[in-house]
């Protein structure tokens, strides 16, 4: 029988009685945009975060489009980030028209590296999006003095790792702005596209609430040029139910990425490093092997399935062949790109399963 790489299915049936009641309480109201499971969830996910703020919004990638649009970021501008990401992070820079300026990543951790941040700092740079990638929370303190000293705003990429700890503070409510996804494979997660802006500025949330609604702040009436950026009833309500119990399930996700670190330590791969003043909610759990392809092989054909988060870093994606950049500029990502690999991760993971991965991993690298 082949594992499953995140078990969504087990989730659903242990909460499934909850979530049909609340999505049978949106089909019979009727208000499927907007509303008041919108209004509950936004006020849970203050309530978790401890953000003054919270917009709900239609995706992970919209709500890093709206915090560049409410920061005026525009053509001329420049914005820093990692080019070790999903492409959704440097695709709103260039929706809004500015220069995505990558700065390379930290080879333990995986985010981006401070250290390297000043050299790239220009009259130009307008904001930094650091992620924090697969769910451990990127060296906030360090981006956030670098950029305060510059008067540059920082947008947390938090869309992997919402329910982590910076300092004992929750990730998307590390900067000026975070930003977060609930895609249904997400620690928490949705049945389709969601996703929220979080802020304590008051105007910069007012402006990103109203930027989220084709920018008007009462109806037909539109202060600013914005999108369609609203959550769907339907997916409050899901994740209303879900975040009942996400505590509990990041308990679990640390518990067993834990498990995984102890067992895996001591083997020919490299386990994620996290560092000790933070958590991570492994929205992914990633490894590294210099034959991974051969490795992820021989795990699919024992019914093991793997991914790999991300097999091309984005200064080499021929969408950003505009900027200039080539092979060589950023060696870590480079280097990380062509090792990682992530394995089934999920609160759903039983420790039978967990043993016959990590058994697994073992037998085929010694």
């Amino acid at each position: 029988m082949k594992l499953p790489f995140i078990d969504l299915k087990a989730q659903y049936e242990l909460y499934k009685d909850e979530i049909n009641k609340e999505i049978l309480g949106v089909l019979n109201s009727t208000q499927f945009i907007l509303g008041p499971q919108v209004k509950k969830l936004e006020e849970n996910l203050a309530d978790f975060t401890g953000s003054k703020h919270v917009i709900a919004c239609s995706s992970g990638t919209d709500a890093l489009l709206l915090a560049l649009m409410a920061l005026n970021i525009k053509a001329g501008d420049e914005v820093i980030t990692t080019p070790f990401t999903f492409i959704s992070t440097a695709e709103v820079i260039a929706l809004v028209g500015a220069t995505t300026v990558f700065v390379d990543i930290d080879e333990k951790t995986y985010n981006l590296n401070p250290n390297l941040l000043k050299e790239k700092i220009t009259s130009k740079t307008k904001a930094i999006i650091p992620v924090s990638l697969y769910g451990q929370p990127a060296d906030m303190d360090e981006i956030n003095n670098i950029a305060k000293q510059h008067n540059i705003a920082v947008v947390e990429d938090g869309c992997q790792s919402f329910g982590a700890t910076y300092k004992n503070k929750k990730s998307c409510n590390l900067s000026d702005i975070g930003c977060s996804s609930f895609f249904p494979s997400k620690p928490l997660g949705c049945y389709g596209d969601g996703g929220a802006v979080f802020t304590n500025d008051d105007i910069l949330a007012k402006k990103i609430r109203t930027l989220s609604n084709h920018g008007q702040e009462e109806r037909y009436k539109h202060k600013y040029i914005g999108i369609n950026g609203r959550l769907d009833a339907l997916q409050a309500a899901i994740l209303n139910v879900k975040i009942k119990h996400f505590k509990d399930e990041v308990a679990k996700r640390e518990e067993i990425g834990k498990r995984y670190n102890d067992l895996l330590r001591d083997s020919k791969v490299t386990p994620p490093s996290i560092k000790t003043d933070r958590t991570s909610v492994f929205a992914q759990y990633s490894i590294r092997y210099k034959k991974r392809d051969d490795l992820a092989s021989q795990l699919n054909h024992a019914g093991i399935p793997t991914a790999v988060h991300y097999p091309i870093s984005l200064h080499q994606q021929e969408a950003f062949a505009y900027l200039g950049y080539k092979d060589g500029d950023f060696p870590i990502s480079e280097k990380i790109s062509n090792e990682i690999m992530s394995l089934p991760m999920s609160p759903f993971l039983t420790k039978e399963q967990q043993d016959l991965v990590i058994n697994s991993i073992k037998r085929i690298t010694e």
